[in-house]
């Protein structure tokens, strides 16, 4: 079963919905554990109330990205960690990870890439009035958002829809779509799958 290590800066709403699957029985992997660069981020406390190990990493007080990569690789290596899965993760993965990793980080992203990719993606969907936007699940290369996409799922976007009713509604089909395709994605040995 594959160890997983999930990386989270916020709430940790898709870190949530991923233990409930690996408890519920619909993902097999054992998330093993939280890697979070905001100490404060209410992941943890999840984390923690789970009995998930969480490792908090605050990256300024390394010397550059390559040290906070190192320790953070560290400890994925003594956690025997085989996949590394985003969740709300907004730090850019760097060389150290990826060659680590290659093609072995997935992330979820809040839009239908390659449209808005970045920050705020809701709000630059919003902003340019788009009917219809989404969520992209993909693997993690060096670009920002711009890796081989593996699932995409649209949504349709209302006339009054503000920035909180869309939310709702991409974290509603995230927390279903993430772990279902983490599944078909460890069931097939982490080969692209893409639909």
């Amino acid at each position: 079963m594959n160890r997983i290590a999930i990386f989270a800066s916020g709430s940790g709403s898709n870190f949530q919905a991923i233990l409930d699957a690996c408890r519920e029985g619909s993902l097999e992997a054992t998330p093993a554990l939280l890697i979070c660069d905001k100490p404060g981020a209410y992941a943890v406390e999840r984390a923690e109330r789970a009995g998930v190990q969480a490792i908090s990493f605050v990256p300024k007080e390394y010397g550059d990205k390559a040290a906070y990569e190192n320790a953070v690789l560290q400890q994925l290596q003594e956690h025997k960690i085989d996949f590394i899965v985003l969740a709300g993760y907004m730090r850019l993965i760097g060389p150290t990870l990826l060659s680590a990793y290659k093609n072995r980080i997935v992330n979820i992203h809040p839009s239908l890439l390659p449209a808005f990719p970045g920050l705020d993606a809701i709000g630059q969907a919003l902003d340019y009035g788009v009917k219809v936007t989404g969520i992209t699940i993909h693997f993690v290369d060096e670009g920002m958002d711009t890796g081989p996409i593996i699932e995409q799922v649209p949504i349709e976007v209302a006339e009054d829809e503000t920035r909180e009713s869309l939310q709702k509604k991409i974290q509603a089909i995230e927390h279903i779509f993430y772990p279902k395709t983490l599944y078909q994605l460890f069931l097939n040995k982490g080969e692209k799958i893409i639909r």
